[in-house]
């Protein structure tokens, strides 16, 4: 996910119906993130056939709102429920996000399918490093804002550390106070997520040594994922041989994306998982459209399609490793 600092938009509500009144607002949009995004098709994709064994969506942000019809998470929660994605797990990324999420969690109006985790975003790192997003409002600083997240992550609810890791697409290697950053914060949620024992959810965009470095140098927790898998087969296959798990989101049914389809094919279905990293990423026929849980049978196809295994085999594996990874839920895929 980008950081919600990336660009001189202020927040506002998403346009369209209110949601639920037993669902907590949405804090941002997603054209927050990007303007140009208004200019798209924002009507919902239709539902699609609903998968035969229920899987488990391990990185999406509710925070969000997105569409022409703003959906609250009773709402995402329920589409998904009927397109066979019994389990979420909601993101909070950026400060505002991680008080949504723990806010959330902690409600007894929070959908018992659901759970969450937190982590300061590589490039929200940065920000705070400097002391300011980028419209010169104040920030917290990185010590301030990781231990934040660090007293969060024992609330109800939490079972994963992230997204947290190196960004040198949107935050240049070559700023050395923002690399330094980075690698800082990145090294604080390593720590974090072995001292609570919980996975670790790493965002790793075009710096996969760098990231392969730090985890080798300090030890990569026991159960390290990487969301939003987008490395060739040559890094997914030193991820797996080191024990770690891939996440996989739309974006392997891109037509331009055949080398993340060869590091899929590369490792098989072992340590695979699936994502929408929803309101971004939305599968082909429907990119660039909102995003949202009830949509990954149209991800989980194209994993079936690429390991070669029938969909209800490739449904029960990637349920079997989430369960697995975040202990929880417990006993569904007998």
């Amino acid at each position: 996910m980008p950081s919600p600092h990336e660009t001189e938009t202020a927040a506002t509500p998403a346009p369209g119906a209110a949601p639920a009144a037993s669902s907590p607002a949405p804090v941002r949009s997603r054209e927050d993130i990007d303007p140009r995004g208004r200019s798209r098709d924002r009507s919902w994709p239709p539902t699609p056939e609903p998968l035969p064994f229920p899987v488990i969506d391990n990185h999406c942000h509710l925070d969000f709102a997105d569409g022409e019809q703003s959906l609250g998470v009773d709402d995402h929660v329920a589409r998904a429920e009927a397109a066979g994605v019994d389990a979420q797990i909601t993101i909070g990324s950026d400060l505002e996000a991680v008080r949504w999420t723990a806010a959330l969690l902690a409600s007894d109006t929070c959908p018992a399918t659901l759970r969450g985790g937190v982590a300061v975003h590589p490039n929200e790192a940065a920000l705070h490093a400097r002391g300011s997003d980028h419209d010169g409002k104040a920030l917290i600083g990185l010590d301030a804002a990781i231990a934040e997240v660090s007293e969060l992550l024992t609330g109800p609810g939490m079972v994963v550390v992230g997204e947290s890791g190196l960004d040198w697409f949107r935050t240049s290697r070559e700023d050395e106070q923002a690399r330094a950053a980075q690698i800082e914060s990145f090294r604080a949620h390593i720590a974090l997520a072995k001292e609570l024992d919980l996975p670790l959810q790493i965002h790793d965009r075009d710096a996969h040594q760098d990231v392969l470095e730090i985890l080798e140098a300090d030890g990569a927790p026991e159960r390290t994922v990487f969301h939003c898998f987008s490395g060739d087969a040559e890094f997914a296959r030193a991820c797996v041989d080191r024990g770690w798990y891939l996440s996989f989101a739309g974006t392997v049914t891109f037509k331009n994306a055949a080398g993340l389809r060869g590091a899929l094919a590369e490792v098989g279905l072992g340590r695979v998982m699936v994502e929408t990293d929803a309101p971004f990423l939305t599968p082909v026929p429907y990119r660039g459209r909102p995003n949202s849980s009830y949509l990954i049978p149209l991800t989980m196809a194209t994993i079936a399609e690429v390991t070669q295994t029938g969909l209800e085999e490739a449904c029960r594996a990637v349920r079997a490793t989430t369960e697995q990874v975040y202990r929880w839920p417990e006993a569904t895929s007998a």
